[in-house]
């Protein structure tokens, strides 16, 4: 593939990518990464057995799939996903300029990703996970009122950290959310969360530095102010909250790594263990599909199997 012909390609997709689809820098580097590695491949491969370059036009589902193989020796399915979406695109672009007349990818199907079962902590353990973080500092005030919040509302991440007070109705002790694709949703929470929202919110002002408590105290408290905070009185971010959560789990002895994903999966599997609907479960979750919320039953079935075995006299 001669090196002018080869640029003049990816320069037109790259003003595609970034003027008609509107992708992130971050997702522009990565599409034109995948591509330049799935094009040495081919060019390696092609000269070993042709002396002349090779040409878009000749790249066919064979070549394709001979990539694949060669990356399923080292990559994770998620991560061949990727590459594949990339290369695909490309030549779905290619097909709609006018510069192929057939789609060689049309007929590769993308690999499944693998499904592991979702972390979640036993019940002791939860409990022992809320009771960690110290109870006379500001900041371990701060970060019971966030794992109590995770654990009783099942909230992403990312949710959590969008949370302003206004959003906060102790009276119907429920939470308005926005979750992705900016769906609202409206998600009960629990007594003991509200609890420690209230002391959180009163220790708020010692949370934050001296110098910059003047000023979030004076327009940073109302009803349309974040509601986690971090010293300098900005709102937290997801990474934030993953570490003190990661850091209070290693704090207590828990063993497996614990984030803000694994106390949604289990305030999700300590519903299903209590009898809860799996579709009540679904709109808690804010799952749009009720087969993402079925990997739960997964776990359900793994406890029930061993209380099987444990209680059952001709188990």
């Amino acid at each position: 593939m001669t090196p002018s012909h080869l640029d003049t390609l990816l320069d037109r997709y790259t003003t595609f990518l970034r003027i008609e689809k509107n992708v992130s820098a971050h997702t522009l580097r990565n599409y034109l990464s995948d591509l330049m590695q799935f094009f040495a491949f081919i060019e390696q491969s092609h000269a070993q057995a042709e002396a002349q370059p090779i040409i878009v036009s000749q790249i066919d589902h064979h070549r394709i799939h001979a990539y694949l193989s060669m990356l399923h020796r080292r990559n994770k399915k998620s991560s061949i996903g990727r590459k594949l979406a990339s290369i695909k695109s490309f030549f779905r672009f290619l097909l709609r300029e006018g510069v192929l007349e057939r789609d060689p990818t049309i007929l590769i199907g993308t690999p499944k990703k693998d499904q592991p079962l979702p972390t979640h902590l036993p019940v002791d353990d939860m409990f022992r996970l809320l009771e960690t973080p110290a109870n006379d500092v500001p900041s371990g005030v701060r970060d019971r009122a966030i794992l109590e919040v995770l654990y009783s509302c099942g909230i992403r991440v990312s949710e959590l950290v969008g949370l302003n007070w206004e959003h906060i109705d102790a009276n119907l002790e429920v939470i308005r959310v926005l979750g992705k694709g900016n769906h609202e949703r409206i998600v009960p929470i629990g007594s003991k969360a509200l609890e420690a929202l209230a002391r959180y919110r009163q220790e708020l002002p010692e949370l934050i530095a001296p110098k910059r408590r003047q000023a979030i105290i004076a327009d940073g408290m109302g009803p349309t102010a974040p509601v986690f905070l971090n010293s300098r009185g900005g709102r937290l971010t997801t990474r934030s909250v993953a570490r003190l959560v990661g850091g209070h789990a290693r704090d207590c002895g828990i063993a497996v790594q614990t984030s803000p994903h694994a106390l949604r999966h289990t305030f999700a599997t300590h519903l299903l263990d209590a009898g809860a609907d799996l579709r009540a479960i679904q709109e808690l979750l804010g799952h749009s599909s009720l087969s993402t919320t079925q990997k739960y039953t997964h776990i359900n079935l793994d406890h029930l199997m061993r209380v099987y075995d444990k209680a059952h006299p001709k188990a």
